[in-house]
């Protein structure tokens, strides 16, 4: 893979996307490549707050929650040259993908339900999955969110495919929106 020409555009990649979809193993593997610096929200607030979220949620609630994630993707990372890995519920907070899209490019990454229930059925970090039935939290949950993820800047499947295919169709579409994001933003 190239690396990205220096004084091209630089702006921030955004991965959002449910759980379980795969935004902090992509968000990684193409920060490297990218030679930009990796931040996942879920693990920078947890950090912050020197508990794990399943502890926020429990004892602060979700409202609270959302609210450290507003707060770090206002004020928490560099304005350039970052891939964000989002929480599944961050970009469904009303105005909170019109101000992802004012700091860089959103990739939404997507994959099937039953994808996302086996990608997440070891984590028990996973509040909101902490139920009777995941299947149908997931479900519910998805529909909730569905018509915000599609307003990202581009959806990626990331079902049935090799990583290293995700990564390379990550980096491309990156590349091309982030000469749009620059042109629009007269950087």
């Amino acid at each position: 893979m190239r690396d990205p020409d220096p004084t091209g555009p630089q702006p921030n990649l955004y991965l959002v996307g449910f759980m379980g979809t795969g935004k902090t193993t992509i968000g990684r593997a193409v920060a490297y490549r990218l030679r930009y610096q990796l931040f996942d929200s879920d693990h920078e607030i947890e950090n912050a707050q020197a508990r794990p979220i399943s502890e926020i949620f429990a004892t602060d609630g979700e409202a609270a929650f959302r609210q450290m994630e507003r707060k770090f993707i206002e004020t928490g990372h560099p304005a350039g040259q970052s891939v964000v890995a989002c929480g599944g519920g961050l970009v469904v907070q009303p105005g909170m993908l019109d101000l992802l899209k004012s700091k860089g490019v959103v990739v939404c990454l997507h994959a099937s339900w039953e994808t996302i229930l086996r990608r997440t059925s070891t984590n028990k970090n996973r509040p909101l999955l902490d139920v009777e039935d995941p299947m149908a939290r997931i479900q519910t949950l998805y529909k909730e969110r569905e018509p915000i993820y599609k307003r990202a800047d581009v959806v990626i499947l990331t079902d049935h495919r090799p990583t290293s295919d995700i990564i390379s169709h990550v980096m491309r579409v990156y590349r091309r929106e982030a000469r749009d994001w620059a042109h629009a933003h007269g950087a």
